[in-house]
C-alpha cells in the first residue's frame, strides 16, 4: 500500500504542477485552475506562515510521511527539489529551485489574470 501511495502522490504532484503551469490555457479548466491556484497560495503563504515554513504543501507533507515509512531519509523540503534532483541525478541549488518554483506559480497566476481580465487591459 505504501508503494502505491508513493506513486499516487508522485503522480498527483506532477499533475498539480503541470495544471498550475498550464491549466489556464483551456477555457473549460480555468475555474478549476483558479481554485487550485488559490489553494496553493493559501497553503504556501498563510498556512506556511502559521507553521513557519514558507511554501508549505500539505500534499508534500503526506507524501514525505509515506517516503519515510518506505525508508527514505534526507528528503528536501519541496517535491520540485526532490523531482529535479532525481531526474538529473544531482543536487541542485535549493534557492535556485525555490526561485523557479515560485516563478512557476507566479506565471500561473499572471496567466490566469490575463485570461480572466485581459480584455480590460487591452483597451
Amino acid at each position: 500500500m505504501l508503494v502505491f501511495l508513493d506513486y499516487f502522490y508522485t503522480l498527483l504532484h506532477t499533475v498539480i504542477v503541470l495544471f498550475i503551469l498550464f491549466g489556464w490555457i483551456s477555457r473549460r479548466t480555468r475555474k478549476a485552475h483558479f481554485i487550485l491556484l488559490a489553494l496553493t497560495v493559501i497553503s504556501w503563504l498563510i498556512i506556511g506562515w502559521i507553521l513557519g515554513t514558507f511554501g508549505y504543501c500539505f500534499i508534500t507533507d503526506w507524501h514525505w510521511d509515506v517516503k519515510r515509512e518506505l525508508g527514505e531519509r534526507n528528503l528536501p523540503s519541496s517535491f520540485i527539489q526532490y523531482g529535479v534532483d532525481k531526474l538529473f541525478n544531482t543536487t541542485f541549488n535549493k534557492q535556485l529551485v525555490d526561485l523557479f518554483t515560485a516563478l512557476g506559480l507566479i506565471f500561473g497566476v499572471v496567466m490566469a489574470i490575463i485570461k480572466k481580465w485581459g480584455h480590460v487591459f487591452s483597451k
